[in-house]
């Protein structure tokens, strides 16, 4: 399956400048993207459409990691996937350039909370991405237990158009 995603420069800023801001004690942010669907035989098309950050007081304290969601944050982002029927990505900078990658921690996390926004919002695919400064990568959940094929192509509309290949 080719996947590819879709931003505008001016929402990589908003996400970027958001991700980017000190919080009180977590040591990273956190938010979530709603997109937009277009898929067509083995193509699959994401539209990022907005953006939400999670609130200072949705973080937990957990030394472990940099940035840990509450439960609430959660339950925001997955009924604002049921409402809008959008896809939902989670996103968090690792900073640096070139294409990043996710952590251990990441990977461990992403598969506990991303199936269940594909259980509550089925008619949509659901993932996490992770930035740097001029780049991305991600990967989505087509199903609970299905395959969970990467992102192979990222585009940012503006002036200029920048693309890169993640996979």
């Amino acid at each position: 399956m080719n996947i590819r995603f879709k931003i505008t420069s001016t929402l990589l800023k908003t996400i970027r400048d958001d991700l980017n801001r000190r919080h009180p004690f977590a040591h990273e942010r956190v938010g979530f993207i709603s997109a937009g669907l277009a898929a067509a035989h083995d193509e699959l098309l994401i539209l990022a459409r907005s953006y939400e950050p999670l609130r200072d007081d949705e973080y937990l304290r957990d030394a472990r990691v940099g940035a840990m969601m509450g439960d609430q944050a959660i339950r925001r982002a997955r009924q604002a996937a049921m409402d809008s029927r959008a896809a939902v990505f989670h996103v968090h900078s690792h900073g640096g350039s070139g294409i990043p990658s996710f952590s251990g921690v990441d990977n461990r996390e992403n598969a506990k909370f991303v199936p269940n926004f594909v259980s509550v919002a089925p008619h949509s695919v659901h993932g996490a991405i992770v930035l740097s400064d001029t780049a991305a990568f991600g990967q989505v959940w087509i199903g609970r237990t299905g395959p969970r094929p990467f992102v192979n192509r990222f585009a940012e509309i503006g002036m200029p158009i920048k693309n890169w290949r993640a996979v």
